[in-house]
């Protein structure tokens, strides 16, 4: 039985189920690492900061599944008196399970947090996010550790759980499940993507969530549209993922690079932050599994435009111009097939903006892209920087190139590809989105 496509749709539904607690001193925390992009997606809905729970179950000794108790960070300790008497556990054996425990904990936090510090707790509603509950041990140490932080209210949300380990869940307020069967197989079988999350991805969910702009307009949690699409392309059908808030003045469309697709956590990672900023996405693999087997045609950047260009006419037809102003958003050599396309004939794209693009694939039709191009290249991606730095002295369009200090080829160093993010939603904010200014045309620079 699969309930849900990946972590970010069983956010989004868990969102949805928690909209009561919008507007309320609530602090959303993920369980690293599973439970973080489900708890981002909680916490864009509910409109509440996000932020990690670090814990540590302290196992017995010589039965370490059996919790004695949970160690949390500001060196909260919860002990279990009861199963440390029972297991006649002495305090040199205690002592020994938390120094170790405790290095373990200090590690994952300093990775998680890069030197961000804990949010208060204190006197708040402290909603705590997981992708599933297997056993519930790690949920009940996170439950109580928040508890000891100083919360006034504990939450407990997941997409799923076995029933009996919800009835046996005493630590939590209050639980909010999505999905409880009986007859439970795992948390992953409920899951149409179940890829393990990164820890770089745990870190870059946690930079967007703190850059979040704040939103005004329409509410997006309960009247957006978030749907899985078939496009007909002659023979091909591509598949993508649509997002259109219920007010849509512009969509990005996105072209991955080879290697990727649209589930990838970095695509959806910059998705999410154009969705902060009021932008539409549609996340589109341009070939279908069986072409993706030849490599060929993943440079196939002639093949990839014309993918796009379909694309972007029906999203225009399907939708009634109700996408409003369209951008196209290249990754690698996506970047390539963007430009291509937005060189075609009455190509109506707004904007362009290529990530580690290789914009110098376009070949001669770079002289022929009119929409306003933003090219963002790390500072140690060195050759594609050198041919990035090349096609813009070939393009007419309104150009800019951005830097990110010390950002590889795939944006991996924390804080990169948030800074990344930032910089394509303000593009796009400027190209696709009304003002009751005109839009300036930035002059080209470093």
């Amino acid at each position: 039985m699969v309930a849900f496509l990946n972590r970010a749709d069983a956010g989004r539904r868990l969102g949805k189920r928690l909209s009561g607690l919008r507007g309320r001193d609530v602090v959303v925390l993920g369980l690293p690492r599973g439970g973080v992009p489900v708890a981002f997606e909680v916490a864009k809905a509910l409109e509440a900061p996000l932020d990690v729970i670090v814990v540590r179950k302290l196992g017995v000794p010589f039965q370490p599944e059996v919790a004695m108790g949970a160690i949390g960070e500001g060196g909260v300790r919860v002990l279990d008196p009861r199963t440390i008497s029972m297991a006649r556990v002495s305090q040199e054996d205690l002592q020994q399970v938390e120094r170790r425990e405790r290095t373990l904990l200090d590690s994952r936090v300093a990775r998680f947090r890069q030197g961000r510090p804990m949010l208060d707790l204190t006197g708040r509603t402290a909603v705590i996010v997981d992708d599933g509950i297997a056993t519930g041990s790690t949920a009940k140490a996170a439950c109580q550790v928040a508890r000891h932080l100083g919360a006034a209210k504990v939450i407990l949300a997941v997409p799923v759980a076995p029933a009996r380990a919800i009835v046996e869940l005493k630590e939590p307020d209050d639980v909010v499940c999505l999905l409880s069967p009986q007859d439970f197989q795992s948390v992953g079988y409920y899951y149409h993507d179940f890829s393990p999350t990164e820890d770089g991805e745990v870190v870059q969910l946690l930079d967007a969530a703190a850059s979040q702009p704040s939103r005004s307009g329409p509410e997006r949690g309960d009247s957006s549209l978030v749907d899985e699409v078939e496009i007909p392309d002659g023979m091909a059908v591509l598949r993508g993922s649509l997002y259109l808030p219920a007010v849509c003045d512009g969509t990005v469309i996105f072209a991955h690079g080879s290697g990727s697709s649209r589930h990838s956590p970095r695509n959806r990672f910059v998705a999410s932050v154009l969705h902060g900023a009021g932008l539409g996405t549609l996340l589109l693999d341009l070939l279908t599994p069986e072409e993706e087997v030849n490599r060929a045609n993943v440079f196939d950047i002639a093949l990839l435009a014309r993918r796009l260009s379909a694309a972007t006419h029906w999203l225009k037809v399907r939708h009634d111009g109700s996408a409003g102003r369209i951008g196209y958003f290249g990754a690698s050599t996506g970047a390539g097939a963007a430009l291509w396309a937005a060189a075609e004939p009455g190509a109506d794209v707004a904007a362009v903006v290529s990530r580690g693009g290789r914009p110098d694939l376009a070949g001669p039709r770079l002289d022929a892209v009119r929409a306003p191009t933003l090219l963002i290249v790390g500072s140690a991606d060195t050759q594609v920087l050198a041919l990035n730095r090349q096609a813009m002295a070939r393009m007419q369009a309104p150009t800019r190139l951005e830097i990110v200090p010390g950002a590889t080829h795939l944006f991996e160093e924390p804080g990169t590809l948030a800074l990344a993010a930032n910089l394509a939603a303000d593009w796009f904010r400027q190209y696709l989105l009304p003002s009751p200014v005109g839009r300036s045309m930035p002059e080209a620079r470093e």
